[in-house]
Parts: structure tokens; sequence; C-alpha cells
């Protein structure tokens, strides 16, 4: 967290100027020839927006007209961007009656109705919970086969999930890049155990031997506590 990736992203979108030197996406300076980059670009903010009053499919076709689509061409890019984020269901709601993981498809559905040549995807999966991360992530490799996705997060378990290569970055420089099996042969916690609980039963770590925590949170489903082995012995759990 704070390392910079969010702001990366906007800069990458033409969100925001970069302090020093140059974006281009699909070879088109950002910051030169804005409209013609973000033609090849779609984007998923961390807290994307949707608009109060307006049901599913307006937003959608709102979003289709802001691309330039009409006619023929946006209903069609409606319907196949409904049928890929599975949004039949509450298609005709009103957008801030959906459940988080429905807004969050729907803001996915946004980005990709266009067809980019790159998407760019801030925390995705962020606050959903299991059922909804795996379809997210699902969704993100199909999609993955026909446009270059790049995904934030601080969460290896998403990085595993979803990614070819890795950039790691703090406070706003490169540390690393490489794929994610060399990015996993540097993880000093490789073997971790990572467990939620609804509730976390009292003393639970002294219940065993040889184990350490690594991390404790509070995340949508619970609390989440990742813990291994003290040393290089398995520890039966």
């Amino acid at each position: 967290n704070g390392a910079g990736k969010s702001t990366a992203m906007r800069m990458i979108c033409g969100i925001m100027p970069p302090g020093s030197g140059r974006v281009e996406v699909s070879g088109i300076s950002v910051a030169e020839h804005p409209r013609e980059a973000k033609e090849k670009l779609g984007y998923l903010p961390e807290n994307a927006p949707l608009y109060a009053g307006m049901n599913v499919l307006a937003f959608l076709r709102y979003c289709g007209k802001m691309h330039g689509l009409s006619g023929e061409k946006l209903r069609s890019a409606v319907n196949e961007s409904v049928e890929k984020c599975r949004l039949d269901s509450v298609l005709h709601e009103e957008l801030e009656a959906l459940s988080k993981g429905f807004k969050r498809r729907v803001c996915l559905a946004q980005a990709i109705m266009h067809h980019p040549e790159n998407l760019v995807l801030d925390e995705p999966t962020d606050g959903l919970d299991p059922d909804q991360k795996r379809e997210i992530r699902s969704l993100i490799r199909e999609i993955g086969k026909n446009a270059a996705v790049i995904v934030s997060t601080h969460i290896l378990e998403e990085i595993d999930a979803v990614c070819d290569n890795v950039l790691a970055i703090r406070n706003g420089r490169k540390v690393f890049y490489g794929t994610t099996h060399e990015f996993r042969a540097l993880d000093p916690e490789d073997g971790a155990l990572e467990l939620v609980f609804d509730r976390l039963p009292e003393n639970f770590l002294n219940s065993f031997s040889g184990v350490r925590l690594l991390a404790q949170e509070t995340v949508a489903e619970g609390t989440l506590v990742r813990i291994m082995p003290e040393n290089e012995n398995r520890v039966d759990l």
C-alpha cells in the first residue's frame, strides 16, 4: 500500500501527467495524442464511480456512446459485455442497489466493451468475496488472451491467479521486473499458509508449536491470518 500503483495507473491512462519521462500506449504518446491513446485503453479505477439514478443497461449504453459507438455496434458491444460479465440478472436494476461484486462487474463491463488493445485494472478484486474473486480472475484471464492486461495489486494470490509477469515498485520506483515464477523465487515467505476465519479462535497460534505469525488483517470475509513454520520442518495443522 502507498507504493504508487494507482498513481502509475492514472499516468498510463492520461489522468495524471508524469513528473518526468513519457507514457506510450500501443506506441502512441499519451501526452501528445491523448484521444488516440485512450481509444486503445480500457480502465477500471480502484474506486470506480457509478452514476446514481441509472440502471445497469442505461449506464453501459452511456459508456458505449462515450466510446463513439452507436446503432448496431452499440447494441452488440453492450450485449457482449453483459454476457462476459454475467450481468443479465441485474440489467434493469439501479446501480446503487447492486452488491459490491456486481458493481465491480459493471465497471469491468464498461472497461472492455469497446474491445481495447490494453486493459488497465486497479485492484480489480478488492473487497470481493472468494467466489466473486474467482469469477473476476477467470474473466481477466479470458480477456488476456486477446489484450494486454495490467493489474495492480498488493496481494500475491492475485499475481499467481492472473499474471505472467510482475513489476514491483516501492515509493514509486521499480525494484523488480520478471516472470511470476522469478518473483515467487524471491519470496522469503513462500510456503506460507493463509487462513480466513469468520471469528478468529482465541489463542489460535498458541495451539501450535513452531509456527510464526506473518500477518493478521481484517478482510471482507472476516480475519485473514498468514502463518508459516519457524524452520524448514513441516508443521501439521
